[in-house]
This record gives C-alpha cells, structure tokens and sequence, in this order.
C-alpha cells in the first residue's frame, strides 16, 4: 500500500457474513464491533441536562472543571501525575472521542508528508489510516526497530485491540528510551487501561515508565467503554505539555470542540470510580462465559488478558471462522482487518447484551 492511498472499509467486506447469521433461526449474535449496549450511567445524563444552557462556543482548551477531574482521574486510577492541568501549557485537554484524535494526530503534530509512522504489528486499523492521510509511509512492529527510515511517531497500544494483550513494563520502557533517543513521540493508546482481567494494565505516563518527566510521551484515553458512554464522543490527550500544546493549537483553529454539555458529563463520569466497577463487572462476567464456550467448542483464546475482546483461532484462515461462526449466527470480526499477523484469528466483543451472549454460548456449546 502506498502512504497515499487509503485502504477499503474494512467492515464492508462483512455483509455476506451478516446476511448468513441473520438467517440463524434465533436471530444474529452480534461480535464484530465493540458498540456498548448498556446504559450510560445517569450521572452522565444528569450533568448533561444541567449544562444544556451552553449559548457559547466551547474551547479547545476544555474546561477546568474536566482538566481537573482528568488529572484527579488520571492520578487516582493510574498513578500518574500531570505537570499544571490548569496551566497556560496544558498537560490535558478533551478531544471528540478518540478516533479523531488517533487519526489526526500525526498532522496535529505537523509530521505530515515526510517519514515513518510506527504501529503495532497487529492493530486498530485507524493508526494505519492517520498515517496515510498525512502522507506517512507504515512501519508495523512489535519491537522497538534497529532500522526504520526516518521515524517520526510511534503508537503503542495497551491494552491491545484486538488481541487484548497487555505491555509489559519492561517492554514500555524500552520504547520509551528508543523513542526519545530518537526524539520521536511514543503515543500510547490507553483506552482499555481500566479493563484488565489477568494483569493490571500500566500507563507509559506512569513514573516507573516514564521516569519523572512525560518528555516525548503522550496517552490517549477515551470514557466510550469505561463509562458506556461511546454516544457522547469524549476523550482525552495528555502527557508532555509541548506535545499536548502543539496539537491543541491546531485543534483550535479547526474547530475541533467537545461540546460544553458533554465536558459537564466527562467531569462527572472521571470524578466517579462505582460506574466503572459496575461497567468492569459486566464485561468480566460476559467475558468468563463466552471464554468457556469459545473453548469448549475447540477454540484456542491468544492473549485477551484485558479489553473488551475475546482473540480466537482454530489456526485456519480468519475468513473460515468467519464463516463458520456465521452459520451459527454469530458475526465476529476477521483478524485481517488489524493487519496480516491477524489473519489466523477473529475478535469476538464482550459489548452485547447477557441474553446475546447467552445465545452465543449455547450455540457454540450445543
């Protein structure tokens, strides 16, 4: 692929898949996209409501009200402490969910048309696509890389979509010594960081990480799965406060602005843990009971020790599964889509319902 060329939807290519499970005579479990489906907690709806009276155009910058509640957030769930939220240099600001942001970010940091972008090798595709809309060319690799023509960002992922997989500290570090070496941003996408079932999840931002200083390092956090709030769009960058200031001031001048009603709700979502514990228990009970089918049906589960995803394979091609899960049903999603080192696996999401995912074990169990 080109750095110029964007690649299909992947999600397209599913319809056939689609269109056989929803012949099952006990309709469609649905695996594929990880969209929560249950209730966003009232606190969200309640400080939306309040704010409704917003007249005036929100800032990039985000209130202080959510730069503080990220920072107290930050700090209390992840053990890391920002340099001044609230200063003239911000270390935080909101952004429109994190898609946006993971998309643009390489032209927010004004790296487009020139050099390498580093990913994963098995990743979430739109890392790919902020690449190629800058005009970078693709690195995909798992390990800090000896020899990579003109390096510019490096994503990190952790935990990991698909595959659920969790850095360890010893692998952070080493990134972040390779990336400042270089001085290149590590940017570590943290969006399932209160999610971890076998291992506790790390943030690059925390000191045994970092050291005492988020010099070249940025995270990327987003309230969609912690606090079911996926509708509302809201997340947040934050880390080095050059880093953190040169993308807010483009954001500025594109208009990119959470809305003022949906920072309310964020300050109240990150200032509250019981909603998340709730959220938690949910994904781990579904997450127990899909597991112990998917391996009583002959499955193997690679990695998967924390997110909202199940990496399965019968070690044949990732479309096969596909199909065969289809005839019973259910519709996952083809590990091709997160790169070739996929192609044996498919995601199965914990994001449906407890009658779905009832449905999903008794078929897979029958």
């Amino acid at each position: 692929m080109t750095a110029r060329s964007l690649p299909d939807f992947p999600w397209d290519s599913l319809r056939p898949a689609r269109a056989r499970a929803a012949e099952h005579p006990g309709g469609t479990v649905d695996l594929s996209i990880g969209t929560p489906v249950d209730p966003t907690p009232a606190l969200l709806g309640d400080a939306l409501a309040a704010a409704g009276d917003a007249s005036g155009y929100p800032t990039a910058l985000g209130t202080a009200d959510v730069r503080t509640a990220a920072a107290g957030w930050l700090s209390r769930r992840l053990g890391v402490t920002l340099a001044d939220p609230l200063g003239a240099v911000p270390s935080v600001v909101p952004t429109v969910g994190s898609k946006e942001l993971v998309a643009l970010l390489p032209t927010l940091l004004g790296l487009a048309g020139r050099g390498t972008v580093v990913i994963p090798e098995v990743a979430y595709p739109t890392y790919e696509v902020g690449a190629v809309v800058a005009g970078l060319d693709v690195l995909r690799s798992d390990t800090p890389p000896e020899d990579v023509a003109d390096p510019v960002l490096v994503w990190l992922n952790s935990p990991g979509n698909p595959h659920g997989r969790v850095l360890t500290d010893h692998q952070l570090r080493a990134w972040v010594a390779w990336g400042r070496e270089r001085g290149v941003p590590v940017v570590a996408d943290e969006c399932y960081v209160e999610l971890g079932w076998d291992v506790q999840p790390r943030s690059v931002l925390h000191p045994a990480i970092a050291g005492d200083s988020h010099e070249g390092l940025l995270a990327v956090h987003s309230l969609s799965k912690q606090s079911t709030a996926a509708g509302y769009r809201a997340g947040l960058l934050s880390g080095d406060p050059a880093l953190v200031q040169r993308a807010w001031e483009v954001r500025r001048h594109l208009g990119l602005l959470v809305p003022t009603p949906v920072q309310a709700a964020m300050a109240a979502a990150l200032a509250d843990d019981a909603h998340v514990e709730l959220a938690r228990s949910r994904y781990g009970t579904r997450r127990d009971r899909l597991r112990a089918a998917v391996a009583a049906a002959g499955y193997r589960v690679d990695h998967s020790e924390a997110g909202l995803y199940l990496w399965v394979t019968r070690d044949e091609d990732c479309w096969a599964t596909v199909d065969r899960l289809a005839g019973l049903g259910i519709v996952v999603a083809p590990g091709a889509f997160y790169g070739p080192a996929g192609e044996r696996h498919v995601r199965m999401a914990l994001t449906a319902t407890d009658e779905r995912i009832d449905a999903a074990v008794e078929r897979l169990t029958a």
